[in-house]
């Protein structure tokens, strides 16, 4: 199954601007910018984070979000989803069916960052070091997928080109053909969007890749593994522990994705 729609994704009203060069000449322009709006996510009637993002796809958003903070083990435990736009931005309520009261509670009060960066939920460095699961094994990705990939998000962006403010997170088959995108302010945003969405659909996340335009921290690679991806390629760079991270649970990765050239920075894959 493949869903590259861009699923209503646009931007805001074009609104005047000036751009002042160097020589000091000063020329109007107008300028579409990227949506951004309070998202407070509900389950089981308690209230487990507010999110800044791009108010889209909201049901992937809070798939994968749960999908994410191991609130939920599938997309089918994410359920009587309801979203409602209100005064001062979006909520999103929805029902834990594996979650019973009592952990989500003890989650709720143990949370310690309310942003989409891997860390809700998470009570010390101990939990934080915990090992990931192991990937499974797969086959090692060509680079010509990953530069077919790269090539293949130009108009596909929808947002991203609008604006030039938005990040994307997509997924391509081993060939490199894109067949999921989803777009966010939040880099964590829309790589939780692609989850929730493949989750929901159930589509598989292997063979094949995930490609973040963002840059590689070690939550977009925690991300990546829980969602049951074998390979990740971003555009920029990793930092020092999204390696060590990615290398521990044998996640194949990617970096610096050019058109013309890329950095293999861990190749976890073996012939199957």
């Amino acid at each position: 199954m493949r869903d590259v729609a861009d699923h209503g994704i646009t931007a805001a009203k074009p609104v005047a601007a000036v751009r002042v060069l160097r020589d000091g000449s000063r020329h109007g322009v107008a300028r579409e910018w990227v949506p951004e709006a309070p998202v407070a996510l509900e389950f089981n009637g308690l209230s487990y984070a507010v999110m800044m993002a791009t108010p889209t796809d909201l049901e992937d958003f809070a798939t994968g979000f749960a999908l994410a903070e191991r609130l939920a083990a599938s997309a089918a435990e994410v359920a009587d989803m309801a979203i409602a736009e209100v005064e001062h931005g979006w909520i999103v309520r929805a029902q834990l069916t594996g979650l019973d009261a009592a952990r989500l509670g003890e989650r709720v009060r143990t949370r310690v960052a309310e942003s989409s960066c891997g860390l809700c939920g998470i009570e010390n460095l101990e939990a934080l070091a915990a090992p990931l699961p192991r990937v499974a094994a797969h086959a090692p990705i060509d680079a010509a997928a990953i530069f077919a990939a790269r090539a293949g998000l130009t108009g596909r962006q929808v947002l991203g080109e609008a604006t030039g403010a938005a990040h994307a997170a997509a997924w391509a088959d081993a060939a490199g053909m894109i067949g999921w995108l989803r777009e966010d302010v939040g880099r964590h945003n829309a790589v939780d969007k692609l989850v929730g969405a493949m989750a929901r659909a159930e589509a598989p996340r292997a063979p094949g890749f995930i490609l973040s335009t963002a840059r590689c921290s070690y939550e977009i690679v925690e991300k990546a593994v829980r969602a049951g991806a074998t390979t990740l390629v971003t555009i920029s760079l990793p930092t020092s522990l999204a390696v060590a991270r990615a290398r521990d649970a044998g996640l194949s990765l990617w970096a610096l994705a050019r058109d013309d050239s890329v950095l293999l920075v861990h190749d976890a894959g073996t012939a199957i």
